[in-house]
């Protein structure tokens, strides 16, 4: 062996204290030269492990931010939902009023037209403005709208309680506050109840709204705002009640009952305040594949928003070519730290700039669009044709149990249909059943929705033989038998059947809560997987004004017919009314109306089945 210089290299000039090969550690070379001496050898050898290494640490770096942001958005996920479903268990505590509502009668004299009013009161003023809630919801965040609706809940619940302290009104014969103060006091509660509702289940929607559970994680909260009017009025009837002379429980506390509510429901909305948030990376996706769908289709064409750089750069109007050319300049030298933070500053304010206005064309685009369907109004014409007489009969139950109260039966006896309040937790079980049953059974046999994103259908069918030929019923199959079984419902109460046998109304709740349950369930998962999650606060809450309308007709109608009963001679002293005149026609329009409905549903989902869209 020998060496570049020819010197033969013998074993015995061999050093175990040298290395036979080149130490980057030492520095040293085969020649003996130092290395390290070297500036641009050192140099070389530094940049070398410093980039492999600062290369390595790169990467595990943002596999761990990736994996923290993950983390992170379930955790937001999984709370905001947990905090909406507590919010929706509280929010449901006008579903209640039919356990004080005859009270209104009884303590302050009211007639059955003015409990109406204050029950049709509180219902246009929840159903109304959900349109705006949903708005603001889609646009902003529902945090503002949790803080607003704690704050109108305190203020509504508390007014009715100093009310119906006071006694009756002045043109009733007490002197107590006039019976309009009640009326703006639910007015209050009642759109509370739509701003606090709304802020909760467009949470759900928009944190699920693409999941394969999409219905259950929507029929969750949905069926929570059910159940609220079941809880609230056990802890009126065995919490908040009133001692009688012998000891035993009376009538609710109705005064107590209401700062109950006022406090309970001001604590909600304050902690919905800061717990219900949207995660905003799965928001800004919805959006980003909306607006890649359009661009596909060949719709943004004309859009004056979306258009390419250098027209959106001329049309600013503010870049002529002298200052291009000083910015071209400007470009190629090096900035400072400070310029390179404003630049980021400004580039980052800009593409959220862009990101907002992105947003709002979008969403109006597409509410444009939802009003211009013909199939969203056979949809809500329907939903209003079920939804009026079911809120009419939730907020006149107690007078129904009380009609079907034969007037020979002793004062203090227990009703032979049974107390208010087990018909309040009978609708509400029932209704409950209904909303989590269908919503699960229509995420499980419902089709998948390729109509939205065409151009991602590849990745959403089946994989599978076995999958590919399983069972599936569209939504449709589910919500059309529920509305039979509210007809039912109504078509026995107006049959003879509970005046002769008054145990039978508890048979008419179960079905009413049950159809009326499943419509407030299976309509919004209609609206989401029809027509997208990304309005769906815009487009949800214009449906939903429909029953407002709808509990006004009804609740006029039924207390028009029971209060011309009541005077007609079957009325008793303390202005209640008796026999199946108080409600049978009333209940007879009911079943009609919910036929009327069956048929207009039947007209959208012909439609949707011509166009291919999977409901």
């Amino acid at each position: 062996m020998t060496r570049s210089s020819g010197q033969v290299v013998d074993k015995r000039d061999f050093d175990t204290n040298r290395p036979l090969l080149i130490s980057h550690d030492s520095g040293v070379g085969n020649d003996g030269r130092d290395l390290i001496s070297r500036p641009e050898s050192r140099i070389s050898i530094r940049r070398y492990s410093d980039g492999e290494e600062g290369l390595l640490n790169n990467v595990v770096d943002e596999i761990v931010e990736r994996d923290r942001r993950k983390l992170a958005r379930e955790i937001i996920r999984i709370c905001s939902f947990a905090l909406g479903v507590i919010t929706c268990l509280g929010a449901g505590s006008i579903t209640a009023f039919s356990l004080y509502g005859p009270l209104f009668l009884t303590r302050l004299h009211y007639t059955q037209l003015r409990v109406n009013t204050v029950s049709i009161a509180a219902g246009v003023s929840m159903y109304l403005p959900v349109s705006v809630f949903g708005y603001l919801c889609d646009r902003y965040s529902p945090s503002p709208l949790a803080l607003f609706s704690g704050t109108v809940f305190g203020i509504g619940y508390f007014l009715a309680a100093i009310v119906y302290m006071s006694g009756p009104p002045p043109d009733a014969g007490g002197s107590g506050h006039p019976f309009w103060l009640m009326v703006v006091a639910f007015i209050c509660v009642g759109t509370a109840t739509s701003c606090m509702y709304l802020a909760a289940v467009t949470t759900c929607a928009k944190n699920f709204g693409r999941g394969k559970h999409k219905g259950i994680m929507l029929a969750i909260p949905i069926a929570a705002f059910g159940l609220s009017g079941m809880w609230q009025s056990q802890v009126g009837t065995y919490l908040l009640f009133e001692r009688l002379e012998d000891g035993s429980r009376g009538d609710v506390d109705v005064f107590r009952y209401f700062i109950f509510l006022a406090i309970l429901l001001f604590g909600i909305g304050i902690i919905g305040t800061f717990g219900l948030r949207i995660v905003e990376e799965d928001e800004e996706k919805y959006i980003d594949e909306a607006v890649e769908e359009l661009e596909r289709s060949g719709l943004l064409e004309e859009s004056e928003f979306f258009r390419s750089r250098s027209e959106v750069r001329a049309a600013y109007g503010t870049f002529s070519q002298a200052e291009d050319a000083v910015d071209d300049e400007e470009r190629t030298l090096t900035m400072t730290e400070t310029e390179e933070q404003r630049e980021a500053a400004r580039l980052e304010k800009e593409k959220e700039e862009e990101e907002r206005r992105k947003k709002d064309w979008l969403l109006n685009w597409e509410t444009k669009v939802f009003l211009k369907d013909h199939t969203m109004w056979w949809l809500a014409f329907g939903f209003f044709l079920v939804t009026g007489p079911g809120e009419a009969y939730i907020n006149n139950l107690g007078t129904v149990v009380g009609a079907l109260t034969p007037v020979s039966n002793p004062p203090n006896a227990p009703s032979p249909a049974g107390q208010p309040s087990t018909h309040v937790v009978t609708i509400a079980l029932t209704s409950t059943i209904a909303r989590l049953l269908t919503g699960s059974l229509s995420d499980y046999f419902a089709p998948p929705a390729t109509h939205l994103f065409p151009g991602n259908s590849e990745s959403i069918r089946p994989s599978s033989p076995t999958s590919s030929k399983r069972l599936t019923l569209s939504r449709l199959t589910f919500l059309l038998p529920s509305a039979l079984l509210l007809s039912l419902g109504y078509l026995l109460l107006a049959s003879p059947l509970p005046t002769q046998h008054p145990e039978l109304s508890h048979i008419t709740t179960s079905l009413v809560g049950f159809g009326y349950g499943s419509a407030f369930s299976l309509c919004p998962i209609i609206i989401s997987v029809v027509w997208g999650v990304e309005n769906f606060g815009t487009n949800w809450g214009i449906v939903a004004m429909f029953p407002a309308a709808g509990a006004a007709m009804w609740g006029l109608i039924y207390s028009r017919c029971y209060q011309d009963a009541a005077d007609g001679g079957n009325g008793s002293a303390d202005g209640q009314c008796h026999g199946w005149k108080c409600f049978g026609f009333w209940a007879l329009g009911c079943t009609l109306s919910v036929w009327v409905a069956i048929a207009a549903w039947c007209v959208a989902w012909r439609a949707w089945r011509r166009r291919g869209v999977s409901v």
